[in-house]
């Protein structure tokens, strides 16, 4: 229930979560990057010869091979990779008035180049 008691803000220095995580605990992407970057040799499936490669590469190859066995998705998923995704568009139709001031018009084309 909330009181003024557990709405006021910690003291500095006191942690609000005490058995929370330790310091010089590494987080979930610092782990998954380093696992990433781990090697092995392995027979590449394309050319046959034994290479090294990085987790990150193995995965690579696994979605190559999908999409060469007639894998739609991973396909799409590599040219999204290579080239972007293709933007995808909505048409609106607005009817009525709308009043801009300047001010707003001026601070938006700053932002966004244009209107």
């Amino acid at each position: 229930m909330a009181n003024e008691q557990n709405l006021t803000p910690y003291p500095k220095g006191v942690s609000g979560n005490p058995a929370g995580k330790p310091k010089g605990v590494p987080n979930s992407k610092t782990r998954l990057l380093r696992l990433l970057e781990l090697v092995s040799v392995q027979t590449n499936p394309i050319t046959g010869e034994k290479e090294e490669f990085t987790v990150a590469e193995r995965l690579d190859l696994v979605v190559l091979q999908k999409a060469f066995k007639g894998d739609l998705n991973a396909y799409k998923e590599i040219l999204d990779r290579l080239e972007g995704r293709a933007k995808q568009s909505a048409e609106l139709e607005v009817t009525g008035s709308m009043t801009i001031n300047w001010e707003e018009k001026k601070t938006y084309v700053e932002n966004k180049g244009s209107l």
